[in-house]
């Protein structure tokens, strides 16, 4: 008996989108009963063709938000979710079928494996390298298979998340809380890299307020239960701290303790550039916007993870 599923698509128009519906659409297995692209621009704008799937808007009110939109719109047994920039692989359909064949009642969710291409020939760049940090995620939602009933009970995706960012393996902390587990597919699906420029580490700082929602939500062994990695805050607070005290004492015409909090203060960020040149190509674009990304990324993390604490903090588990 083939597998009852609906796949969701949110997207922001991206013209990649057209990749990810031929290779559902069209790839080998059983195909599924409805295909739901959910478009999540505040203002829905032009896609590429969407073929026969159904569109849906959700308000720019961000990823989490939209596949809820999807999954709600839908009966079937499963759900796929797919990021609207993977590309999955010519037998998709019928791996997925194999991955959710005689499934007992506990199986919540499946995820597939995700494989991130790198450039040969050269070493990664830091944007590459977090983007290849995907292939080892718990629970991304680049490619997951829900079971429907499991969401219903969970309740679906926290949308106080904004972003592309933890909303994914918070859902799934709760699913397990539910008695559900979740599983590793066959299926594979490629992630390609997309372009970036040269503040967008910058921009990723942002997602220091989601940790202060994660924190708020599960405890504060958060980082244990959903399989991150140490972050760095602590060491960014620090150097914040030190550069904050280095211009405050010039200011107030207190010359040795602006040089010594000031040495501090560009020891640590040399450090953490030291740190992000060093596996990357090292070339001199790439080693210039480390320099400069270095010196403003701890300032950002902690303004951000401020700004989440404080706004989150009415939140109770």
């Amino acid at each position: 008996m083939s597998a009852d599923y609906a796949v969701v698509i949110p997207t922001v128009g991206r013209a990649s989108l057209s990749a990810v519906l031929d290779a559902v659409e069209h790839g080998e297995g059983p195909p599924p009963r409805e295909v739901i692209v959910v478009d999540d621009r505040p203002v829905p704008g032009p896609l590429p063709p969407t073929h026969s799937a159904r569109v849906l808007h959700s308000g720019g009110r961000g990823p989490a938000a939209a596949r809820n939109t999807g999954w709600r719109a839908t009966c079937c047994e499963w759900v796929v979710f797919l990021d609207d920039d993977v590309v999955p692989g010519p037998d998709w359909r019928a791996l997925l079928a194999e991955d959710l064949r005689d499934a007992p009642l506990d199986l919540g969710a499946c995820q597939a494996r995700i494989v991130v291409p790198l450039p040969a020939g050269r070493r990664p760049d830091d944007w590459e390298r977090g983007t290849a940090g995907l292939a080892g995620a718990k629970w991304i939602t680049a490619d997951m298979v829900y079971r429907r009933a499991a969401l219903v009970r969970a309740g679906g995706f926290d949308e106080r998340f904004p972003r592309a960012y933890r909303e994914d393996a918070e859902l799934a902390v709760r699913v397990l809380d539910h008695g559900y587990r979740i599983t590793t597919g066959r299926r594979t699906t490629t992630h390609p890299v997309r372009e970036s420029d040269f503040f967008a580490s910058l921009r990723q700082q942002r997602g220091n307020a989601d940790d202060a929602l994660v924190r708020r939500l599960l405890g504060p062994g958060w980082r244990a239960r959903i399989g991150g990695h140490r972050g760095r805050l602590k060491w960014h607070a620090a150097t914040t701290v030190a550069g904050v005290a280095a211009v405050v004492a010039a200011l107030a015409g207190r010359r040795r303790p602006a040089l010594a909090a000031g040495a501090v203060w560009a020891g640590l960020t040399a450090w953490f550039a030291a740190q992000r040149i060093a596996p990357g190509p090292r070339t001199s674009g790439e080693v210039w916007r480390m320099a400069v990304t270095s010196a403003a990324i701890p300032p950002a993390a902690c303004w951000h993870r401020l700004r989440g604490e404080l706004r989150f903090r009415g939140v109770r588990r």
